[in-house]
């Protein structure tokens, strides 16, 4: 009798365990549903490298799921692993090195093609313009590991290169290299630059870091070792912005470097006698080769509003999800903005307002005009139409509203205006594209 009660209590013990982890086991499986149904809805897919599962060899151990960094990148449905959202993806990489069965590889977001639009590249980087390169996430590649090294193998092949395209032109002001970019991938091809002892200008229309320096505090850029030339190997495997950053002021105090930070590229050209024309607002400075590191996000179109070189302003949302309970405005009525304004207004404590010139959204695509229209119905964020705004300042915009202008309580401003995309920088350049 003795031992049939202690079956019978060790039975409905395991069954209690068994029945709450399947309850856990669906909740989590509609969670990661919903998540990838969400990434979706906002992002479309990847942008860029990401990983490729292959479902036939996934045995469902969930390892690439919890080493990613970026956080909810990957789930398990069905017991295998999918991606639920790939916008928020960089690279990393690390789901392909801690997957035991090789299920997983890393791979642009066309696999095996040129995207449209996208750069045609040699294996060596090289356009389809002799002695003009890209390197970094403009070629497809997201990881900065990746940037890193490309920005040193443009180099490399370009100082080897060096005696022939000198013996062209004597002249002492023109430059043997031009680096477009002070990113990961551009401050490592000036340093190599610098190794090899290049006559070389490097060209930033923003800040040195690039869009590392936009990421959030404390956001996780490198998961593994990488090698910049002349500094040597970062020992640390994990490294966060500030102190990626702070390399990058080390840099800007080197004598042997010259870059110019807030001098933009306006337009380039390869002349007849195969020497490069750049020019920038400020000069026109003439090179014997070019490597491009700009990244994929074009330039921004500016508002020309009172207040809009305040740092809160920015024209490019990261991660919605590291941005909780504050005040924010959104500026635009395209498929960028509303998809930033309801990532934003998804996440606790967020008091969204999108301000739009029109008297309604026209440009819209259908799930996106659908899902706004639910999130002004319940509240989730208000909508300002026939609005602009006329000065950001430290805590609060004013927005002017059928004529009439309105303070609101302000923490962080995005503007969606439009822009000059890179690739019409690379067509306006001759540069051939998928």
């Amino acid at each position: 009798m003795d031992t049939l009660l202690t079956w019978l209590i060790a039975a409905l013990v395991l069954g209690f365990f068994v029945v709450r982890y399947w309850r856990a086991h669906n909740r989590q499986l509609a969670a990661a549903q919903a998540a990838k149904e969400r990434g979706e809805i906002f992002s479309g897919g990847p942008s860029a490298q990401h990983p490729q599962i292959d479902l036939n060899a996934c045995i469902g151990c969930g390892a690439c799921v919890t080493v990613c960094p970026e956080g909810d990148v990957l789930g398990l449905i069905g017991g295998k692993a999918a991606i639920i959202n790939g916008h928020k993806c960089i690279g990393h990489s690390l789901c392909a090195e801690e997957c035991p069965v090789g299920a997983i590889v890393m791979v642009t977001a066309s696999a095996g093609a040129v995207q449209a639009g996208q750069p045609i590249l040699t294996p060596e980087c090289e356009t389809s313009i002799p002695n003009l390169f890209i390197a970094g996430e403009l070629g497809g590649l997201a990881l900065i590991r990746n940037a890193v090294a490309q920005g040193k193998d443009c180099v490399d092949l370009i100082a080897a290169r060096l005696p022939d395209l000198r013996a062209r032109s004597a002249d002492a002001e023109i430059f043997d290299l031009i680096v477009v970019g002070a990113g990961p991938a551009g401050i490592s091809a000036s340093l190599r630059a610098a190794e090899h002892k290049l006559r070389t200008l490097t060209l930033e229309r923003d800040t040195v870091g690039g869009t590392v320096s936009k990421y959030p505090r404390q956001k996780l850029v490198m998961t593994s070792p990488v090698e910049f030339p002349l500094y040597g190997k970062f020992r640390q495997t994990q490294l966060s912005k500030e102190q990626l950053l702070a390399f990058w002021d080390k840099v800007m105090q080197r004598t042997d470097l010259n870059i110019h930070a807030g001098e933009g590229v306006a337009t380039l050209s390869r002349e007849a006698d195969g020497l490069f024309h750049v020019k920038t607002p400020v000069a026109m400075y003439r090179s014997h080769a070019v490597v491009l590191a700009v990244g994929k996000a074009g330039t921004p179109r500016r508002l020309g509003v009172a207040g809009e070189d305040l740092p809160h302003v920015m024209y490019r949302l990261i991660e919605a999800d590291h941005y909780t309970d504050h005040n924010i405005l959104v500026v635009g009525g395209g498929d960028s903005a509303v998809e930033a304004a309801m990532g934003l207004a998804e996440q606790r404590g967020n008091r969204v307002t999108i301000v739009y010139r029109g008297a309604t959204f026209t440009r819209l695509k259908d799930r996106n005009m659908k899902r706004i229209e639910e999130s002004v119905r319940s509240r989730r964020l208000e909508v300002l139409y026939n609005s602009s705004p006329r000065e950001f300042r430290k805590g609060s915009v004013m927005v002017e509203t059928d004529g009439q202008l309105r303070e609101l309580a302000n923490d962080y401003v995005w503007i969606f205006a439009g822009g000059t995309s890179p690739a019409e920088f690379l067509k306006a350049a001759g540069i051939q594209c998928g």
